[in-house]
């Protein structure tokens, strides 16, 4: 569990990475109801508390509606009862809860329309698009992985044939390089010695990527593509190449590049965008100024 507290006008005053068991029912709210009790007790009632976490959003906002097969619990909590509040606890999904981070303290902050790709076991992702998070009609925006870049390709978990997650995330990776490599991290450091099979699949990913924010661009129109998460660690191996594929795909209109950069926040982003989000009331509205 990943916790920030920060003042309205975006001052740290806490960060922490408590661990909990995910395969003990339960463990994760007793965590975070002692670390609550701890903030509380350092530095007062908070104003506003808002929490981020993987699965979809309700429409409402007020918690998780789906989160198949991970921290039994979490579906369909009402965080503000849970927490003892008389407010409204807002819940965002944790993709799009990290861009709101970046765009609040981070790569994005300043940006009316940015866009982020988290690399890792997946792919996911989130929109802000002229000032506004988009959410979409369920709370499934953002979910880019699941992008089709082949559609005659396999199915990937939720359907997509060909899919950039299928394409880039540590999960297949053995297949993809014909259970050469246990994990991406193994096929970069491979790259980096100058193995050319690494060095093949490792340009498959790329170039799917690549296709992937180009297309992206085309139909959102961001001027910052921020890229985090375990995968993005692979600093100049991933976004040397990745500049130069966008150099070559890109449309360019207006003749300004996309602007491509690492995220800011690292494993902390989510947190900030929950914070965010809590400050924000009711419409999710990135401010380029300090927040009321």
């Amino acid at each position: 569990m990943k916790r920030v507290v920060v003042t309205p006008d975006g001052v740290l005053l806490n960060a922490c990475v408590t661990p909990f068991d995910p395969d003990r029912v339960g463990d994760f709210l007793t965590t975070i109801t002692h670390q609550v009790s701890a903030d509380r007790k350092q530095f007062g009632e908070p104003g506003r508390i808002g929490v981020s976490a993987p699965g979809l959003a309700a429409v409402d906002g007020r918690s998780i509606a789906s989160m198949p097969g991970r921290l039994a619990g979490l579906v369909g909590l009402e965080w503000a009862g849970f927490l003892g509040r008389t407010d409204r606890v807002p819940v965002l999904n944790d993709g799009q809860a990290a861009l709101l981070g970046e765009s609040w303290a981070g790569a994005a902050r300043g940006c009316s329309n940015a866009l982020l790709l988290t690399l890792g076991t997946g792919v996911g992702g989130a929109a802000i698009v002229d000032g506004h998070l988009l959410r979409g009609f369920c709370g499934k925006a953002g979910h880019f992985g699941h992008l089709s870049l082949n559609p005659f390709g396999e199915l990937d978990i939720c359907g997509t044939p060909g899919s950039l997650e299928d394409a880039i995330g540590n999960h297949n990776i053995g297949r993809r390089s014909n259970g050469r490599f246990a994990s991406t991290l193994d096929l970069i450091d491979a790259v980096r010695w100058g193995d050319t099979r690494a060095a093949e699949v490792w340009q498959r990913s790329i170039q799917a990527l690549a296709a992937a924010i180009v297309s992206l661009a085309n139909i959102l129109d961001p001027e910052v593509v921020i890229l985090g998460g375990g995968i993005a660690a692979a600093g100049n191996l991933l976004f040397d190449p990745i500049q130069s594929l966008l150099d070559r795909f890109e449309w360019r209109p207006t003749g300004h590049p996309l602007r491509l950069v690492p995220a800011q926040l690292g494993e902390f982003a989510g947190a900030w965008g929950a914070a965010r989000n809590a400050l924000s009331n009711d419409d999710i509205i990135v401010s380029t100024s300090s927040p009321a």
